[in-house]
This record gives structure tokens, C-alpha cells and sequence, in this order.
């Protein structure tokens, strides 16, 4: 019989939703090659990461999420894109892509009367009623269309370096931060305070 599938939890899935974006961070600081060329090597080790975080998903949880596979997706096709061209724009707009693909996912969900974030952190809130889910729903896709406009006005209006700096200090605190703000709301509708460990609904772009 084979082993049952399960959820990436606690250090995993820092690590598979956030080492990527870590790495390519690190590479792109500390890369021993001329300042023009950092980016273009920190994309390829960002690449090599994210397939590997698919790979340790695939292999250790035996599933990957859908949020994860677009994701290592987007970074295989733009990243490829980038080194092909050697235009950084590629993968700045991958983040970009990323938010608006997953709100629209996440808007067709509501529309459909069909909550699909609880597919996703169905087992991080248990308790919480369908109201809870449409609310939670509704406020990351919200978040995730503010964040395509942020990542836009960034990249468009500032240094590569500076960008690169936002995916990792802005991007990833604004993240963390929006998703304990929503854990009052949470508790109002069926979660207790026990269970109130605030989950991010994939990687971190």
C-alpha cells in the first residue's frame, strides 16, 4: 500500500514556501561576479531552488500543492525566459503574474460559491464555518491584487537591488503580518485560540 499524502507543516514549509525566495536573495547579494550579471545568476540558483523545493515536496509529502506547482512553473518558464534574453524584466514580472493568477483563482472561487482557500488551509483552521472560509477567501484575494500592484509600482520605479531587497523585507513580513490580521476574524467564526496559527496560502513571490 502506498504512503498516505500529506500537508508540508511547521520548518518544511518555511522551507519549501520561502527557501527559494531565500536563496535567491543570498545569491544575488553574495555572488563573486560583476554587479550586471548578479541577477541573472541569483534567477538561475532561484530556478534550481524551486525545483528543488517541488522535488523535496514530492518526495518527502508525497503531494505538491497547486499554488507550488504554478509557482515552480513561473519560475521555470520567466526565469528560463530571463537567462534566454538576458532582460531582468521576465522575472520581475513573475511575482506579478503569480498575484493576480492566484486572486483571480481565488475571485472565481467566491464567485462559484466555492471557497477554494479551504482546499488549500482547510487543515491549519479547523472549526471555522463557511463564512469564515468566504471572509478569508475574500480578504487574500483582496491582498493578493494589492500586491500585484505593489510589486509593479516597485520594479518599475527602483533599483534591481532594491527590488530583490522588497521580495525579502517587504514582501515576506507584509505576508506574514496580513495573515495574522486576520486571525480576530478567524475566531469569530468557529477557530479557537488553540488553533489559531496563521497560514499563508503558498509560496511567497
Amino acid at each position: 500500500m502506498s504512503a498516505k499524502s500529506q500537508e508540508p507543516a511547521g520548518a518544511s514549509k518555511l522551507l519549501i514556501d520561502f527557501g527559494p525566495l531565500i536563496i535567491f536573495f543570498l545569491v544575488n547579494a553574495l555572488a563573486p561576479v560583476p554587479a550586471l550579471a548578479k541577477i541573472f545568476v541569483a534567477t538561475g540558483a532561484f530556478m534550481i531552488a524551486m525545483v528543488a523545493a517541488v522535488i523535496y515536496s514530492a518526495i518527502r509529502y508525497r503531494s505538491v500543492s497547486p499554488l507550488l506547482w504554478f509557482s515552480g512553473v513561473m519560475v521555470v518558464v520567466l526565469g528560463g525566459v530571463t537567462l534566454w534574453l538576458h532582460d531582468e524584466t521576465f522575472i520581475k514580472l513573475k511575482p506579478t503574474i503569480y498575484y493576480l493568477f492566484v486572486a483571480a483563482l481565488l475571485g472565481f472561487g467566491l464567485w462559484q460559491d466555492k471557497p477554494l482557500l479551504k482546499m488549500v488551509l482547510g487543515s491549519a483552521y479547523p472549526g471555522l464555518d463557511e463564512e469564515g472560509w468566504r471572509k478569508l477567501t475574500r480578504n487574500w484575494a483582496v491582498f493578493f491584487v494589492v500586491m500585484a500592484a505593489v510589486n509593479e509600482a516597485v520594479w518599475r520605479n527602483s533599483s534591481t537591488d532594491f527590488w530583490v531587497g522588497f521580495k525579502l523585507w517587504g514582501a515576506i513580513p507584509l505576508t506574514f503580518l496580513f495573515a495574522a490580521a486576520n486571525v480576530p476574524m478567524l475566531l469569530r467564526h468557529g477557530l479557537t485560540a488553540e488553533e489559531a496559527k496563521p497560514q499563508e496560502p503558498g509560496p511567497v513571490e
